[in-house]
């Protein structure tokens, strides 16, 4: 992680300005500051991976989906249309990164069965949980939600399944990106759906930023570990 250490610094600046601008409700500052957030992982992306490989190049589109969907979710405020389209963009930065973590899977599909069924029980129960504890809040939001959820859990799923299957490192900083991700969502949808929380923009901005860096860092960090 030390080789990282110049764009960790760049990035926790980002962070603590972002977070700032929430927190004094500088709105203005907080709408200029979002977009550098994913900005920043994309450049660090490119120039550490040249985009070499499907994995770097899933990755690096689905970023461009989470950049758009943050773009987006600055207007949700002025018209929920633009709530819906944020929710798509970042729907499709999801099934990105669910399908980069799945050439990992895919490259030895038959080690650490048990493992699988296990992240495979948990995810499910928690989606399905999750999933009905939100439902009678959702209205006309079912049936999205109901994906967006889906699609998630796949996404963790599939974060979970790398393991054996890369080095250790890169494992551990996507699937704590992963979770990181599922928390800030949560926060989301019961903050949205449920009940107001307080400082809730902070909460769901720092679990986002933290999601975005590690599973970015864990990309940059990977190595495909060949099955002999």
């Amino acid at each position: 992680m030390k080789k990282h250490i110049k764009f960790s610094i760049l990035f926790a600046l980002i962070f603590v300005i972002q977070l700032t601008a929430l927190y004094s409700d500088s709105t203005i500052l907080a709408s200029l500051i979002k977009p550098c957030i994913v900005l920043s992982l994309l450049i660090v992306l490119y120039i550490s991976t040249r985009l070499k490989g499907r994995f770097h190049k899933r990755l690096f589109t689905g970023l461009i989906f989470a950049l758009t969907g943050d773009v987006l979710l600055i207007y949700a405020g002025q018209d929920e249309t633009y709530f819906m389209y944020g929710l798509m963009a970042f729907l499709l930065c999801h099934i990105f990164y669910t399908s980069a973590f799945y050439l990992d899977f895919k490259s030895a599909p038959e080690l650490d069965k048990k493992g699988a069924r296990i992240a495979i029980f948990l995810c499910a129960v928690l989606a399905i949980g999750f999933y009905f504890f939100l439902r009678p809040h959702l209205g006309i939001m079912k049936l999205p939600v109901m994906i967006y959820v889906l699609v998630i859990s796949m996404m963790m799923m599939m974060a979970s399944f790398r393991n054996l299957r890369v080095n250790a490192n890169s494992f551990k900083l996507i699937l704590f990106g992963a979770m990181f991700f599922l928390l800030s969502d949560s926060i989301l949808a019961y903050n949205k759906f449920v009940q107001p929380i307080n400082y809730s923009g902070i909460w769901i901005m720092a679990t986002y930023m933290i999601a975005q860096y590690l599973i970015t860092i864990g990309a940059i960090e990977r190595k495909l570990i060949r099955n002999s």
